[in-house]
């Protein structure tokens, strides 16, 4: 591409719109940071595009990633999304949503979600300015005090590579290429 966007998201439609609509862009809602921090953990050995490809039958099946609701699963309801083929069928990532959706009330109701992962970068988007793909780095020590503060509050799949690409993802960290257009935009967002 000759534009200056970032080259990951390729020439793929979806990736592309992504990208451009909702990557990096700072997302202040407890309940859509649960879902998108319960789709990196899903993503985990996967590519994004896969669970990008999949998030609708997510949405559904996961009932709209309504923490409230999904914290009283149980048994039955792993048991039915094991069987559902518009989603990853992993066991432990399904138990780990269930549980995330009980830590993420806890947080909820004591601070609220969003000013507990906000507050691991000062309330502000961190602004990085890399100029080519591979300076973006996997982790951060910001991405491996938040894996290490939502394990502690009884998350699961939130290692700090998955918590790195959620606070990209999230825009927690802006980490457009600064020749992408986006760059500036979610700049302006800071």
């Amino acid at each position: 591409m000759t534009d200056g966007r970032c080259t990951w998201p390729g020439t793929d439609p979806q990736y592309l719109a992504y990208h451009d609509e909702e990557w990096g862009m700072p997302e202040w809602d407890s309940r859509a940071l649960y879902e998108k921090l319960i789709l990196d953990g899903f993503q985990a050995g996967l590519a994004w595009i896969t669970i990008l490809r999949k998030r609708d039958a997510f949405r559904d099946a996961f009932a709209g990633f309504a923490p409230d609701l999904i914290a009283t699963w149980g048994e039955a309801e792993v048991a039915r999304l094991l069987q559902d083929p518009g989603i990853v069928r992993h066991r432990g990532k399904i138990e780990a949503a269930i549980t995330n959706a009980q830590a993420w009330q806890r947080i909820e109701a004591e601070r609220g979600f969003a000013d507990f992962l906000w507050g691991h970068v000062g309330e502000r988007p961190v602004q990085n300015r890399w100029t080519a793909a591979h300076q973006l780095p996997a982790s951060t020590p910001t991405s491996e005090r938040l894996s290490k503060d939502l394990k502690k509050a009884g998350f699961k799949f939130c290692g700090p590579t998955i918590t790195y690409a959620f606070m990209q993802a999230v825009g927690m960290v802006n980490d457009h290429l600064v020749t992408c257009p986006c760059h500036a935009k979610v700049a302006a967002m800071a």
